[in-house]
């Protein structure tokens, strides 16, 4: 599961349309490498501007701040820095439209969470690339499923 969550000031990300347009884009690059689409969670946290704080300022209002946490479960990248590399300009990218062509200023950051640690509905998920997930993708639903980890 790739889990983003978007701290954004009050004034940006107002409309539901800027909200599905970037959750949608989220989700395309992450299906696009098998992921089944309710892997893909993405939650808009509206903060005022006067709780956002950046060198222990707060960044202009018409300079909005917009901070990206990304949770990685479901695949990881371990020491493959190339991958990284790809990873992090894919982000870029994504974002760009969304943020940097709007004139504001932002920062994000990936975690990778042990998939040990991660349960849907109760289900441990089945391997990536795996028979399994792509069952649950072309379900877009978990199921029970047989084998290990």
């Amino acid at each position: 599961m790739p889990l983003w969550l978007v701290y954004h000031p009050e004034g940006t990300f107002v409309t539901p349309e800027s909200k599905q347009a970037l959750a949608a884009d989220v989700m395309t690059m992450y299906t696009g490498g098998g992921l089944p689409a309710f892997y893909v969670v993405v939650n808009f946290i509206t903060l005022p501007h006067t709780s956002i704080f950046v060198g222990g300022k707060n960044p202009p209002v018409e300079k909005p701040f917009i901070r990206f946490t990304v949770d990685h479960l479901a695949v990881h990248f371990g020491d493959d820095a190339e991958r990284k590399l790809r990873v992090i300009n894919t982000l870029d990218r994504l974002i760009k439209p969304h943020v940097a062509d709007k004139g504001y200023d932002w920062e994000f950051s990936v975690d990778e969470t042990p998939r040990e640690l991660w349960k849907i509905n109760g289900f441990i998920p089945p391997p990536h690339k795996s028979e399994a997930e792509a069952k649950w993708a072309r379900d877009n639903r978990p199921s029970e499923w047989q084998g290990k980890l």
